[in-house]
């Protein structure tokens, strides 16, 4: 069996941002699983139009093509104001079939909320696209600036049951998909 293919999405853009930090420490627990392969997806890498819609540019499109290849996705946010950056949502818009019938976990961060009101939203508009969102996530607070030594191991853990529940769906709804392309 091949790998399920996970695309880790960085959604913030913002200088000095946190996101890329937290997503190489997610992506340095995932490689550790012989049976995923993952790919990081930062949003700065990519031109998104000031307007939507917007004809599809080769960067646009360059998006989309990592969206379609993906089995699941985990989706890194900051949040901002209880709810997740202009930017991810964008990005997520651009993008409609490529997200149907595949599983998202969330990584999270914040200070004190761990960025659960930004989860609590992203639920909405993926469950809108025909995407699962995976129930458990794994939220860090960032009050200091960085995870504490002593959250380590609950982060670890909370991994452990974020990948193991993408696993699950992304094998269960790739073999569907296979077997009876989804209609929406």
């Amino acid at each position: 069996m091949s790998p399920l293919r996970i695309a880790v999405i960085i959604g913030s853009t913002r200088e000095g941002r946190a996101g890329d930090r937290v997503a190489r420490w997610f992506v340095d627990q995932a490689e550790r699983h012989d049976d995923l392969a993952v790919t990081v997806v930062d949003l700065t890498e990519y031109e998104f139009p000031a307007s939507y819609p917007a004809e599809p540019t080769a960067s646009i499109k360059a998006f989309v093509r990592e969206v379609g290849q993906a089995d699941a996705f985990v989706v890194v946010t900051p949040e901002y104001n209880h709810s997740f950056p202009a930017a991810l949502k964008q990005a997520i818009d651009y993008a409609y079939d490529e997200w149907q019938a595949k599983p998202v976990g969330f990584v999270s961060y914040g200070c004190r909320s761990t960025g659960l009101h930004a989860v609590d939203q992203l639920r909405t508009v993926f469950t809108a696209l025909h995407a699962m969102t995976v129930r458990d996530h794994v939220g860090i607070d960032l009050l200091g600036g960085e995870p504490t030594p002593l959250c380590t191991d609950e982060l670890r853990r909370d991994t452990r049951v974020l990948l193991d529940q993408l696993r699950w769906w992304g094998l269960a709804l790739r073999d569907g998909r296979a077997a009876r392309p989804y209609v929406s």
